[in-house]
């Protein structure tokens, strides 16, 4: 009976050494490694894949409601949601007031919701869309070329890309989101390190 216990506690030990031990700790290893949050996806959001090695998102240029250049560079210091849409896509435009609702929410300083449209017809298609279905908060941005799409190797739409404030992708869902969910909330807050 006395050796059972002692086994047991033995492995009790072990495994507490083990857990203390883990690279979660480790500020060189874990998951904070280099000053990246860790994300714990959940529920509406838990198709969310992050990042395994968090990088800098790609320079593309793309352009902003008054007609201006611009690109992911231009957020740097914004922790940004990425949402590449278009208005032909079904799923996107189910997402869209989701979107509207996480930028009025937590937009701002800190935070940015870049809903990026691929439709080749760019403003005359997006603005129309903006203004029918009700979008408010958001501001819209035209992709006509897909030049962001495809330096991001973006396969789908709608696919929404989480970056950091010193702009590294931390990871992205394929497919549309409830976005002003509180899962969603609660990963867009991880990113933002509040």
């Amino acid at each position: 009976m006395r050796l059972k216990r002692l086994l047991r506690l033995s492995i009790v030990l072990s495994a507490a050494l083990y857990v203390g031990c883990s690279d979660a700790g480790n500020p060189e290893t874990g998951p904070a490694a280099g000053g990246v949050p860790a994300l714990t996806p959940r529920g509406a959001v838990s198709a969310f894949v992050p990042a395994a090695k968090p990088e800098k998102a790609p320079f593309a240029e793309f352009q902003n409601a008054q007609g201006k250049t611009v690109s992911l560079e231009d957020f740097k210091g914004k922790t940004v949601l990425l949402n590449l849409w278009a208005t032909w896509c079904g799923p996107c435009k189910v997402e869209m007031p989701s979107l509207d609702a996480l930028q009025a929410r937590l937009g701002g300083a800190d935070f940015q919701v870049v809903a990026l449209s691929s439709d080749r017809a760019g403003k005359r298609a997006v603005d129309p869309y903006f203004e029918n279905a009700g979008i408010k908060a958001l501001s819209p941005y035209y992709d006509p070329k897909n030049a962001v799409g495809l330096a991001m190797g973006v396969t789908g739409l709608p696919t929404s890309v989480l970056i950091d404030a010193q702009g590294r992708e931390l990871g992205r869902i394929t497919g549309d989101a409830k976005w002003d969910s509180p899962d969603a909330v609660a990963l867009v807050r991880q990113a933002m390190g509040k």
